[in-house]
């Protein structure tokens, strides 16, 4: 796989300390203003009254207490901010380890949960400094969605008790078996707890339509307590399962420790450490495609294990990267790490403050967030574009899918990826032919047949506006980040740019995914972008995958993309002469 470009690249090779500065330094060495720190606090208090009953949520379903939710996010997102590799990167606890945590408290106790946070947090550093995060990108994009999904309806399942106010003296944790147990308790129902929870979907969903900028999940939660306070309505609140939540932060201690302990929990610290890597870089690609900015995925991934250390050592949980928090972030205009640092700063002041409201909350308001939370994080759309795009995708997808609902999380990615790669095997294979009677070395042919008796187009190579790349070889999931981070890297002075994949024999869905992103980018951005040298299959997956007009325009060869960039640029040209024109025809 290659990719060339008549532009020149920096050959410059970051030095370690370079590689490994927060952003923060970069934003303070930058001048850092009042007027930044200003939208700093103003996003970082949207997004603490998010993760407010986020948190809180995101614990109770994981199966501890709602305080180690709001230590998790106050301890462990201060410190993936200040030292984290994102400018926009919010930790905290997410949804996507509700499974993991469950699994690994119900084996090991809470006891175990803290130590292999911790021992999550060292992997994650070695992961850092041994520049290994790099590799984590080579995931195909049918894993991560599958994944995602499954781990959405696994979150889903979680929620039916307290949903549906089921009295269940022991929920299993596997899917079928939690299935059967609540279908014979659900005559155990609470009409309350039914009635809780669907009006507050109506007004998270509600809000998030009509009034987008308000902080639906808070106003969902906070009716749902008066409700529930106002009415005595006989329904599971906080207090009354948890006793309510602590005025303050516990003292940091050492999680109890042993060798047979730790060998114990190893698995659950390694499996804690694959997705908290996944998952938080996964939500620095989406602050990036956001914003136009780049982070580093190794810094980031340090930042994430001192985070879960940190978290560890105040009886927290698991910490990564939550995309939902970190888009909330970026769109109440965050400027900087320090919005995340100051979301901690509110929620710690939020704990001091609201400690005793927090015992009104129903659970049942709750499990409502967590489905909401669920049904947003399903990629479905993208589920469906992968189902239909081809039957290897398809196949990826089911595979960790399925894998990750009825078996282990980890099982379905590592599955998924080698599956990935048989795929891609079978690809080149399938390409890979014989030419009766070749030369094993191509002969030269006079001018006409190389095309060279056509006069040369300098602008071709010399135009400013205009950058041209050349992708040749298999364009997959292997090689998608690299690429993709080279053409997601355009300039805002250059006016179009054309990518030619004629020596691209096919492409796969990670691939187009990250066609994808760049399209969307270069949309933002007003910058035309045309895709050449397509063959028909490699046409139809870019898009299936969104890579479609008016993001994108396809054509035959270079040269034609190039005339019709010069010929809207003269068209454009012309228009701007006559309208210059006009005021003085009138003054004449």
């Amino acid at each position: 796989m290659a990719i060339t470009t008549r532009r020149a690249l920096n050959g410059h090779q970051p030095t370690f300390a370079e590689l490994f500065t927060p952003k923060l330094v970069t934003v303070l060495r930058e001048g850092y203003r009042l007027a930044g720190f200003r939208a700093d606090a103003i996003a970082g208090l949207t997004v603490a009254i998010v993760a407010l009953p986020l948190s809180m949520a995101i614990a109770i379903a994981s199966g501890v207490t709602p305080d180690r939710g709001l230590t998790t996010a106050v301890i462990g997102g201060f410190i993936v901010s200040l030292l984290g590799g994102s400018r926009f990167q919010i930790g905290g606890p997410a949804g996507a380890f509700i499974v993991l945590v469950a699994l690994t408290a119900e084996r090991h106790g809470i006891d175990g949960v803290i130590l292999a946070t911790l021992m999550a947090g060292v992997i994650l550093i070695a992961i850092g400094f041994l520049r290994l995060g790099t590799y984590i990108k080579f995931i195909p994009y049918p894993v991560t969605v599958g994944f995602t999904a499954g781990i959405a309806v696994i979150i889903f399942a979680s929620q039916i008790k307290d949903l549906l106010g089921v009295t269940l003296p022991k929920e299993p944790g596997e899917l079928v078996p939690k299935l059967h147990a609540l279908a014979g308790a659900l005559h155990t129902a609470s009409f309350s707890a039914v009635a809780v929870a669907a009006i507050s979907i109506a007004i998270i969903v509600g809000l998030r339509k009509l009034r987008p900028a308000w902080p639906g999940i808070l106003i969902a939660v906070a009716v749902a307590a008066i409700a529930a306070w106002a009415l005595t309505l006989p329904v599971e609140t906080i207090g009354t399962r948890f006793g309510g939540i602590p005025h303050a932060l516990p003292w940091p201690a050492w999680p109890a420790f042993s060798l047979d302990k730790a060998r114990a929990v190893l698995p659950d610290a390694i499996a804690f450490a694959l997705l908290g890597a996944i998952e938080s870089l996964l939500s620095a690609v989406v602050a990036d495609g956001m914003t136009g900015r780049r982070h580093r995925s190794n810094c980031e991934l340090v930042a994430q294990g001192f985070a879960n250390i940190g978290s560890a050592l105040f009886g927290g949980i698991c910490v990564t990267g939550t995309i939902a928090r970190t888009a909330t972030n970026v769109r109440a205009g965050a400027r900087s790490p320090v919005s995340g640092m100051l979301h901690s700063a509110f929620l710690l002041l939020f704990m001091l403050i609201a400690a005793p409201l927090a015992s009104y909350i129903p659970l049942a308001a709750l499990a409502a967030v967590l489905v909401v939370v669920a049904w947003n994080m399903a990629e479905k759309h993208e589920f469906w574009t992968l189902i239909r795009s081809s039957w290897g995708d398809a196949t990826v997808l089911l595979a960790t899918f399925l894998l990750t609902i009825f078996r282990d999380l980890t099982e379905g990615i590592l599955v998924g990826f080698a599956l990935g790669a048989v795929l891609f095997i079978n690809r080149m294979a399938e390409m890979t032919g014989i030419e009766a009677d070749a030369p094993l070395a191509t002969a030269d042919k006079a001018d006409d047949g190389n095309g060279e008796r056509k006069p040369y187009d300098a602008g071709l190579a010399s135009d400013p506006d205009v950058v041209v790349y050349r992708i040749s070889g298999a364009f997959f999931f292997g090689a998608a980040s690299t690429v993709g981070t080279v053409l997601d890297s355009i300039a805002d002075t250059h006016k179009a740019f054309v990518v030619d994949f004629a020596a691209v024999p096919f492409l796969d869905s990670t691939a187009a995914n990250a066609m994808s992103r760049v399209a969307a980018k270069a949309q933002r951005q007003g910058i035309r972008l045309f895709i050449t040298g397509a063959s028909s299959p490699v046409r139809r997956a870019l898009l299936t995958h969104g890579v479609r007009p008016p993001r994108a325009k396809f054509r035959e060869t270079i040269a034609r993309a190039i005339a019709d960039i010069k010929g809207k640029r003269d068209e454009a040209a012309i228009a701007s002469l006559q309208g210059n024109a006009m005021p003085n025809s009138h003054s004449r």
